[in-house]
């Protein structure tokens, strides 16, 4: 695996502009324009808002639409920013008007969701792929290099604690958040799903999952702070926290440990590399965003190499680099940790 890095449109006599629409006018979407501004040859053609709201970046002559269908400029693409639940929605849209589809994470918060999702950007011969960028980050792109060559020999523990702060502030801020319905759940499916990511990319699926989940600070429908225990075909043995409601916020970190040594990360940077035999391989030069007090995003890096990637993937019919089948099993993990709540019946009301 590597970070690619295209020349998409860098020379615009060789491609015309490539044009998304963004569907959802929220706070995420912001980030999206801020990325795009910064690549050459990407366009925003307009934005779709149920509220006719017009987002303070978005250029001057892209217009704000009221849906998907009443979009009547051209465009190659949408992005989807609207909540959990309502990504399907934006997908089969796009689809039906033969548009390529990237979206925010998560793809989605139920199997039967992702399968239409899936089956009808298939079937419409577009892609779909998902905005999972700390996937681009060079030090885990090292990382996940060496463990698919063996480099570390067994592994046999990996442990990853995702402990961010969110005040009460941010749960008034959407009346979607904190719901089981439209946000599809706390802490492991808003704040850790890019590391339930992460641990699926680097790991694969676990074979049992047992989980315990609760709320302690917030006055919520889901987890604001639960922790899984995950055993793999392997026999490593992992562990997944997943937090809200730890102050003041902490970076995500994550421990592997294996025959040939340690290593830890925090988020996504190697900052300890105990390795025996293997040069450390650390990149100090990619940044993504933290999110331990804030879901604000400060540096876009991340997800202008996830933009950069999907219209390359699609001028060159390649796979993205985070393709649908794949992005989707941060949700099959997730939706497996809340099934495997050993205390879930306090969320049964």
């Amino acid at each position: 695996m590597r970070v690619v890095k295209s020349c998409l449109c860098e020379n615009p006599t060789v491609n015309p502009p490539f044009r998304f629409v963004i569907v959802g006018s929220g706070n995420i979407s912001r980030t999206y324009l801020k990325a795009i501004a910064n690549l050459p040859g990407v366009e925003v053609a307009g934005v779709v808002s149920r509220s006719g709201r017009r987002p303070e970046a978005l250029p001057v002559d892209a217009g704000v639409f009221p849906t998907l269908a009443a979009v009547d400029v051209p465009f190659d693409a949408v992005i989807l920013t609207t909540p959990n639940g309502l990504h399907h929605q934006g997908a089969l849209e796009a689809a039906a008007l033969g548009k390529h589809v990237l979206t925010e994470k998560v793809l989605e918060i139920s199997t039967d969701a992702m399968d239409r999702m899936i089956r009808a950007c298939r079937d419409a011969g577009v892609k779909l792929a998902v905005t999972y960028q700390r996937r681009m980050s060079p030090d885990n792109v090292a990382v996940k290099r060496l463990l698919d060559a063996g480099a570390f020999g067994r592994v046999f523990a990996a442990d990853m604690a995702v402990k961010f702060w969110r005040d009460a502030a941010y749960y008034r801020s959407g009346a979607y958040r904190g719901t089981r319905a439209v946000d599809g759940g706390g802490a492991f499916t808003q704040q850790a799903a890019h590391n339930a990511d992460l641990l699926c990319w680097f790991f694969g699926m676990p074979d049992k999952v047992v989980s315990f989940c609760d709320r302690f600070v917030h006055d919520i429908e889901v987890e604001d702070h639960g922790v899984a225990l995950l055993r793999y075909s392997s026999g490593m043995i992992g562990t997944f926290t997943a937090s809200t409601a730890c102050k003041p916020g902490f970076p995500t970190r994550l421990e592997i440990h294996a025959t040939a040594g340690s290593l830890v990360m925090e988020n996504d940077c190697i900052t300890r590399w105990e390795i025996e035999g293997v040069p450390n391989p650390a990149e100090k030069s990619f940044q993504v965003h933290d999110g331990a007090t804030s879901a604000a995003v400060a540096d876009t890096a991340g997800h202008e190499a996830i933009i950069r990637d999907f219209v390359d993937a699609i001028r060159s019919g390649r796979e993205p680099a985070v393709p649908a089948e794949s992005g989707r099993l941060a949700s099959e993990l997730i939706l497996q940790i809340y099934g495997n709540n050993l205390l879930k019946k306090r969320f049964e009301r």
